[in-house]
């Protein structure tokens, strides 16, 4: 039923059986040491008893004489790659729906739904993701009616590449009980035409309206995309995903795979803030777990929505729509008290902030709500921390409060954020340098499935702020880049740091966990521009082979 869970169940409970320690010497070996430094190596040793790092260094093959030696032919060895903000099961999902990345028209899209509605025949609603209307050819929202044209027996649902927005068909918005009488949600928006019916795109909350009419997948159909984000992330390197907003449905399935020994990956939880138990999961406490393969010890919560379907909460209008100043899709008081019992429970609290009011109003809550013990030790998250006022982004470091931060949204974004914002508060957009350099660690990742899931595609932007066409030239606010060393580390370590797990993960260092992945190719050797293009030959997650590219 599940083949990835049932052959990794296989190498963790029978790896003692053959235990051995396997070392590799002819590598280009990179890791990081206690403070954080670049440390490189030639050789490496694993105990896959254990799971663990030996040691590594450039003449430790004669301390271990009896160990199973491998001649590593040059090849590039780093620590698994950690995605700090990911959504398993959205990844999973959307790998079984229609594809909508990349189209470059209205038209484009509709097209694509109408192939797959064609295909499958048997799927009741068709659902994608995707769609970014900034790219196409009128840069306009869409609408219900060609839509319509392609399908009209089934009711469709299309999310936006950025998650905030969703594209229904008129069957759909029937059965959604969406009418032109239908109010607009608190922290959310029915675009409506000039005779004020819906035109079949809702924004933030509003998209509740669908979802309290979507079928839920069965337990099978969840396995079956887990199956499937599971196998895509180990191919692309990524050993450890923090799972940013789980319901406790899922929450529970996780607990289970791991008590069968079946999760092929490390999952840190953050439990969505709209789960109606949360108080009974932050009444149990931490669930933690000895092989470090889940941890569940945080709470997503949510601020505002997303820059490019404005709903991102700005501090000033929007450059591009006067009077608008985007949406807080927690009103204010609630948010407060979310944030209060997390960080009451001994949970983190990671907050989802991506306009500079976002970010403004939580960073206040932080220091209303919060002791100085309690920010200290919480190690509490800005999810996103997109557009900071930069009179605020000191304030991050001040409450040691983490920017939890995807370099692919900048280069995404930059065809539509000076648009959005005016060029005044690009100041604060996607400010990396500006964060690493005040001395906050930032926590990379990638936010699948709104962004692909590829982590060198991630590195490749903190590098070059280029899109993979190496656009613009020079790049984009070039001044923020980051260092190959730094961009690392903010996907390894300082990652693992956002999960309390660094002295554990992310390093490569011995007594750590032997996570780490094989490349052709040493990224510290090759042009920046051409860092997306690396590719995974093998991923080891404590002391297991559990992906090999043939």
């Amino acid at each position: 039923m599940r083949s990835i869970l049932a052959l990794t169940s296989a190498l963790l409970l029978c790896s003692s059986a053959f235990a051995q320690q396997l070392g590799w010497t002819n590598i280009k070996g990179y890791g990081f040491d206690a403070d954080g430094q670049l440390v490189q190596f030639q050789q490496l040793i694993i105990d896959t008893d254990s799971g663990k790092v030996l040691a590594r260094g450039d003449a430790i093959q004669q301390d271990f004489p009896d160990a199973n030696w491998q001649d590593g032919k040059g090849k590039a060895i780093l620590p698994g790659l950690i995605d700090g903000h990911g959504h398993i099961l959205g990844l999973g999902q959307n790998l079984m729906q229609v594809e909508l990345r990349g189209t470059q028209s209205e038209q484009e899209a509709v097209e694509r739904v109408a192939e797959f509605a064609a295909r499958h025949p048997e799927q009741q609603w068709i659902q994608g993701r995707g769609w970014n209307q900034v790219l196409w050819d009128n840069n306009e929202f869409p609408s219900t009616a060609l839509l319509d044209e392609a399908v009209s027996d089934r009711p469709v649902w299309l999310s936006r590449i950025d998650g905030h927005a969703g594209w229904a068909n008129s069957k759909a918005l029937k059965l959604a009980g969406i009418t032109k009488d239908t109010l607009d949600p608190p922290g959310g928006r029915i675009l409506r035409d000039e005779q004020g019916n819906p035109t079949g795109v809702l924004l933030n909350n509003a998209r509740q309206y669908i979802g309290a009419v979507l079928p839920e997948p069965n337990e099978a159909e969840v396995i079956q995309a887990l199956e499937a984000a599971f196998a895509e992330l180990l191919s692309l390197g990524i050993t450890s995903v923090h799972d940013a907003g789980i319901d406790s449905s899922l929450a529970q399935l996780y607990q289970r795979l791991r008590a069968e020994s079946a999760l092929p990956l490390r999952i840190y939880a953050m439990l969505s803030a709209r789960n109606p138990d949360l108080q009974d999961w932050l009444d149990q406490g931490i669930i933690d777990d000895e092989r470090d393969l889940l941890l569940i010890r945080a709470v997503k919560l949510y601020g505002d929505g997303a820059l490019g379907s404005r709903g991102a909460a700005l501090l000033a209008d929007y450059s591009d729509q006067p009077d608008h100043r985007g949406l807080l899709v927690t009103e204010p008081d609630r948010l407060t008290a979310q944030m209060q019992a997390t960080i009451k429970a001994g949970f983190q609290a990671n907050v989802h902030a991506i306009g500079d009011r976002a970010n403004r109003m939580v960073l206040d809550r932080f220091e209303q709500i919060a002791t100085k013990e309690q920010l200290a030790q919480g190690r509490h998250r800005m999810e996103h921390a997109q557009i900071v006022s930069p009179q605020d982004i000191p304030r991050f470091k001040t409450l040691h409060v983490l920017p939890s931060m995807q370099a692919v949204h900048a280069t995404s974004d930059m065809n539509m954020a000076g648009d959005r914002l005016g060029v005044a508060r690009l100041r604060g957009a996607y400010a990396w340098r500006t964060f690493v350099d005040q001395g906050s660690p930032i926590v990379g990742g990638s936010d699948f499935p709104v962004e692909l899931a590829n982590p060198f595609y991630g590195l490749h932007a903190s590098v070059t702020r280029q899109d993979q066409h190496n656009q613009p030239v020079g790049g984009w606010l070039p001044e923020q880049r980051l260092t190959l060393t730094e961009a690392l580390r903010s996907f390894t370590r300082d990652a693992a740091y956002g999960a309390f797990q660094e002295e554990r993960l992310g390093s490569l260092a011995p007594g750590m966990w032997a996570d780490f992945i094989v490349l052709e190719q040493d990224p510290f050797a090759m042009e920046p521009e051409q860092l997306w293009q690396l590719e995974v030959l093998q991923t080891w997650l404590a002391g297991n082979k559990v992906f090999h590219r043939e």
